[in-house]
């Protein structure tokens, strides 16, 4: 999780003081160093000492380190950024039907190309390897992430593996189920929020030695910490501060099929025969008169 998404959320937060500090730094993230503690404290009608609370909510032990971290973030990302369609709002209201297309489709492709470019194939191998070795599957995520992990679970299932989606209200008593012997996925952007859903799993997580794979974005958060290993999702929107989450959706996506894609390969013809057995039973009434689709 990066460190503007973080405040983001505390932004969003119902403390006033936090919100105006947090606001000032969205705003002038391009210049934050321009401005001495002082003028930070005076122009957010806050004090030195309120400051410093704020650096510490973020991890930083003073305001100085803080801002340091923050201002090398946004340099980075913005020379890293190749991003041509705003991802919070990659179109306007006066886009005709075609623009419109043609800027999503183009946002589309770039996370999927931002994705790959931040894909580490060993992580990648050993989340594979840890999913096809678990005697149980269990994903976790809230919407829309749920929605993902739901497609993932019924891949799975189609190729005999036990899968599970912990549904809100049931994950706590799922994770209790888990030992050592399985595997916990856990889809969250922010990865950061042990007091919600899907990351308050962890502690029973941890607890049972469950093996955990992260999908959360890029950055420092408690998934990446507690995760065994952990796959980074094109994160290059806000948390909230968006038309919707076509970047993310298509990079979470494209990383759990890479991750099924990757398992379906290490028993190749196992897994084929499950798949084709399983569609064989539950598709014995669908009919085509296509030749092209009939087996």
């Amino acid at each position: 999780m990066y460190i503007f998404q973080k405040i983001e959320e505390v932004t969003l937060q119902n403390n006033e003081t936090r919100r105006n500090v947090g606001e000032f730094l969205l705003n002038n993230r391009d210049k934050i160093t321009e401005f001495r503690m002082e003028d930070v404290a005076k122009l957010t009608y806050t004090s030195k000492p309120t400051l410093s609370r704020f650096a510490k909510l973020m991890g930083y032990p003073g305001w100085k380190e803080f801002v340091y971290a923050f201002s090398h973030e946004t340099v980075n990302l913005r020379d890293v950024e190749y991003f041509s369609i705003n991802a919070n709002y990659p179109f306007t209201q006066s886009d005709d039907p075609l623009e419109i297309v043609e800027k999503i489709t183009s946002l589309q492709m770039q996370s999927i190309e931002d994705t790959i470019q931040q894909l580490d194939m060993e992580s990648l191998k050993e989340a594979a390897e840890l999913v096809h070795k678990a005697h149980r599957v269990a994903i976790y995520g809230t919407s829309p992430n749920n929605y993902y992990g739901g497609i993932f679970k019924r891949k799975l299932l189609g190729i005999g593996k036990n899968a599970v989606f912990a549904e809100l209200g049931e994950a706590g008593v799922i994770s209790q189920t888990l030992s050592e012997n399985d595997v916990a996925i856990i889809i969250s952007y922010s990865g950061n929020n042990v007091h919600r859903e899907p990351t308050i799993n962890l502690k029973y997580l941890v607890h049972r030695k469950v093996k955990i794979i992260g999908i959360t974005s890029a950055g420092d958060n408690l998934l990446t910490k507690y995760s065994d290993t952990t796959l980074f999702i094109s994160s290059k929107e806000k948390l909230y501060s968006k038309i919707s989450n076509y970047a993310t959706e298509q990079s979470i996506i494209l990383l759990l099929n890479l991750l099924y894609s990757i398992v379906f390969s290490l028993d190749f013809e196992r897994y084929e025969q499950n798949k084709i057995t399983s569609s064989s039973l539950m598709e014995i009434q669908r009919h085509s008169e296509a030749i092209e689709l009939s087996e």
